[in-house]
């Protein structure tokens, strides 16, 4: 019985691939046009659409001394139904596919996340928003975690350079100044939070860092020079201004022809190098002012001359 339940089934997969080269033709050959592959279909002389009645008189045993048409073994009728089932985790899923006409990614995001909360789906029907979102999410979750270890890794080294806790925490208040330019120069140039000016921030994490080492270096060496607090931090500040602003002009500088654009392809790169220049700008600016004062009142430490803290 097993085999010939075998057999029967080799046969019905016979009848149903002999019914479709009738119909659509076989697949004799493929013809390369630059990276794609066009199939060849091989067809009968009669290129005319077949219709239902033809269909049902397809002999499915051709040679034999009794020819069996189709429509002895099966029920021929026109219907509809899908070209094509995919399939997700073991789920039939549909796809509903469109494309940015305008406007940014995130925007459109949020709007049709709301036409999807308005629509209520039929019982066993879930709606999901996936294709280049989703991946912009994941993206996003994955840059966070990049930044979180470089400010991380940035503070580590510090504590070990400045021998020292808190003097690593005021230097690294520099970098929500550094987000608050970054901020700030892209709402005033129109541009959007993507990939590209995300990397622009993780790059801020280690450059506005600098600076408020250096000022908080001099205030240091200041103090164990035997002068107080607030003497050594004006000192510092005095002596370390031209240095920081030299710093930030040649950074704003440089990038300044990948902000406006010129060049090929630096449309795309055009985002992180705003985000720079308004981090680096902004920053330059309040840590002269923030981070002395953020010193000044976190600092309880007492240096005696010629000890490092």
């Amino acid at each position: 019985d097993q085999d010939r339940a075998t057999r029967l089934g080799l046969e019905v997969r016979g009848v149903a691939d002999r019914v479709v080269s009738s119909i659509r033709g076989d697949v004799a050959t493929r013809y390369k046009l630059r990276d794609r592959n066009i199939d060849v279909l091989v067809r009968g002389v009669d290129t005319r659409a077949s219709s239902v009645e033809e269909i049902r008189n397809l002999v499915i045993n051709p040679g034999s001394d009794q020819p069996v048409p189709l429509s002895a073994i099966a029920d021929i009728r026109i219907a509809t139904g899908p070209a094509e089932i995919r399939r997700a985790r073991q789920e039939r899923v549909a796809i509903v596919s469109a494309n940015l006409a305008e406007g940014d990614l995130g925007g459109a995001l949020v709007e049709l996340d709301r036409i999807v909360q308005s629509i209520s789906p039929a019982p066993g029907i879930d709606l999901q928003v996936g294709g280049q979102s989703e991946e912009m999410q994941g993206s996003f979750r994955s840059l966070e975690f990049t930044l979180i270890m470089a400010v991380f890794l940035v503070y580590l080294v510090m504590a070990s350079q400045f021998e020292s806790l808190l003097h690593p925490f005021v230097i690294l208040l520099t970098i929500p100044l550094a987000l608050v330019g970054s901020i700030w120069a892209m709402f005033l140039t129109g541009t959007t939070l993507n990939v590209v000016a995300y990397i622009g921030v993780i790059m801020l994490a280690g450059i506005v860092v600098n600076q408020s080492i250096v000022l908080i270096d001099a205030v240091n060496q200041a103090r164990e020079r035997g002068l107080d607090k607030r003497e050594a931090i004006l000192e510092a500040g005095r002596l370390r201004l031209r240095p920081i602003l030299i710093t930030k002009l040649t950074t704003v500088l440089g990038l300044l022809p990948m902000a406006l654009g010129l060049g090929e392809g630096a449309e795309v790169r055009q985002p992180m190098a705003i985000t720079v220049i308004g981090g680096v700008a902004i920053s330059g600016l309040f840590t002269l002012l923030v981070i002395p004062v953020a010193y000044s009142l976190l600092d309880r430490k007492e240096f005696a001359p010629g000890v490092r803290p």
